[in-house]
């Protein structure tokens, strides 16, 4: 009995000690939260900066897919790391950078770029390909006899779209092309949109790849239709 008692004050000490983690008003345990810039999962950082834009899991977006093996390829990592950091003028690509008046780190740039290349990159699915820049300038005219022969069976004779092919808008819209600049069309006729059931450059005519011209020519006709002011006109003024 004696012995009992003795050990009472030590259980009671013990007790104390046990709940200390648990006073009214104090925190529970709870994982660190990290500061915005030190986030650097590659899922988190292209979900929050990535996925309004290019989609969910890198297709489905407004903008062109980057689970393409074929486009990040074709790009180079290098490009698209100066892309996600700077953005591209006069488009609706903004830059993420700090430098650019974005909110990430070089690091974190970096870990997206480097997680779209580990997660759906393909090394080498785009060899043979046209060179990556759009030239400037294009002959309309070729660009519409290549435009025939090689995207007409989907997009129509005039672009018009081929609602058989599951193709039902056209590619001449003003409005779409208003928004969308040559090099954007390049990469779309290049790296096509496997999602989407459009084919690249090697696979639109069956042994026939486009060649270079032909891709800049095709650019140069589908730009030749970009008008002044895109859009539906205002309706006029009552009296």
């Amino acid at each position: 009995m004696r012995r009992r008692f003795a050990l009472l004050p030590l259980s009671v000490v013990c007790l104390l000690f046990a709940g200390c983690t648990n006073l009214p008003g104090k925190p529970g345990f709870r994982p660190e939260t990290l500061r915005p810039d030190q986030t650097m999962g590659f899922a988190i950082l292209y979900k929050n900066n990535c996925s309004a834009c290019h989609g969910d899991h890198g297709q489905g977006g407004a903008a062109i897919p980057l689970n393409n093996p074929v486009y990040l390829d074709w790009a180079g990592k290098q490009h698209i790391l100066t892309v996600v950091e700077n953005g591209v003028a006069g488009y609706q690509m903004p830059g993420f950078a700090a430098g650019s008046g974005g909110l990430l780190t070089g690091a974190q740039v970096e870990a997206i770029v480097n997680g779209m290349q580990s997660h759906w990159a393909k090394p080498g699915s785009s060899a043979g390909a046209p060179a990556y820049p759009q030239p400037n300038s294009g002959n309309v005219a070729h660009g519409q006899a290549v435009f025939t022969q090689y995207c007409a069976r989907c997009h129509g004779a005039q672009g018009e779209g081929n609602p058989a092919a599951g193709v039902t808008g056209s590619i001449l819209n003003p409005t779409y092309l208003s928004l969308i600049s040559k090099q954007g069309l390049r990469s779309i006729i290049v790296a096509g949109m496997p999602g989407e059931g459009m084919p690249d450059w090697k696979d639109d005519v069956a042994g026939k790849p486009m060649t270079d011209a032909d891709v800049t020519d095709v650019v140069a006709w589908l730009a030749s239709h970009r008008v002044a002011n895109p859009g539906q006109p205002f309706s006029p003024a009552h009296p």
